[in-house]
């Protein structure tokens, strides 16, 4: 059977590593972004049903905008998609719907559906600490993060995107289902800080300020109010222990062991020199 798959934000951390793993099983992938061949833009309604017409699937990270998802699944089921794979959270369930409320109606929106889907809910990503978000920190040597000793089993984002690729060619056999996606071992920052500290050869601090004095760095950095709620939304999900316990969906689902932590930091270090 021949895969024609949708790939949205296809240059981002985990779109742009699902379409190298449906490339190398094989999959036809459409790579849309909001500047690239195959044009998306949630912002833009107009860019969605060229980007649908013809697919057979397609991976989707859920919009800023909550209120663009049901409309794009209603063009999906139009366009006669056979799966959709969503990128969620693990644990949203238990966190409030005002904190991510895009991820909520996101997974509302496709469960809905009347399409086959898969979510998979992942942890923090162990790329957080090598792309964007928390590289700043580990390059400059202090990185800065409300955080406690509560452990997180932190994900590789190619583990995320083998995953992705497996339920996107596999047919029905992954739908109705939502799996959680982790690493394979919990580490404390702490720890986590340590090994990349330790594999650079030089120190990095972590430093744990409150909540609050978190958000005021945010703020202070020009981020908008909905994106600070969330990030503290996250970490207070983190030190409630919500993230804390690894599963073993990754192992299971690719028939391999989970990426650890080592592997990822021992891949990643000219990100940090």
């Amino acid at each position: 059977m021949t895969h024609d798959i949708l790939v949205l934000g296809a240059t981002g951390k985990t779109g742009r590593r699902v379409v190298g793993a449906l490339a190398k099983a094989g999959a036809s992938v459409r790579a849309a972004s909001r500047s690239g061949a195959v044009r998306f833009d949630w912002s833009d309604p107009s860019t969605w049903q060229p980007a649908l017409t013809g697919a057979t699937g397609a991976y989707v990270i859920a919009p800023h905008d909550p209120r663009a998802i049901a409309p794009f699944v209603e063009q999906a089921e139009a366009a006669g998609l056979s799966h959709l794979v969503l990128l969620s959270g693990k644990g949203l369930d238990d966190i409030p719907g005002d904190i991510f409320t895009s991820m909520h109606a996101a997974e509302a929106a496709v469960r809905a559906s009347s399409l086959p889907w898969t979510v998979l809910r992942a942890n923090n990503f162990a790329q957080n600490f090598s792309e964007e978000l928390w590289q700043p920190g580990i390059r400059e040597g202090v990185l800065a993060l409300p955080v406690d000793d509560t452990p997180e089993p932190f994900v590789d984002v190619h583990d995320i995107a083998e995953v992705a690729a497996l339920v996107l060619t596999s047919g029905d056999a992954h739908a109705g289902q939502t799996y959680n996606l982790t690493g394979p071992e919990a580490l404390t920052f702490d720890e986590a800080v340590e090994k990349i500290s330790k594999a650079l050869g030089r120190p990095v601090e972590l430093v744990r300020p409150s909540p609050d004095e978190y958000r005021e760095i945010l703020l202070g950095a020009g981020l908008p109010e909905p994106v600070v709620t969330e990030l503290n939304g996250m970490y207070d999900a983190m030190r409630k222990g919500l993230l804390a316990t690894p599963t073993d969906d990754v192992s299971r689902l690719l028939g391999r062991p989970t990426t650890s932590f080592d592997t990822y930091v021992a891949g990643a270090l000219d990100a940090w020199r």
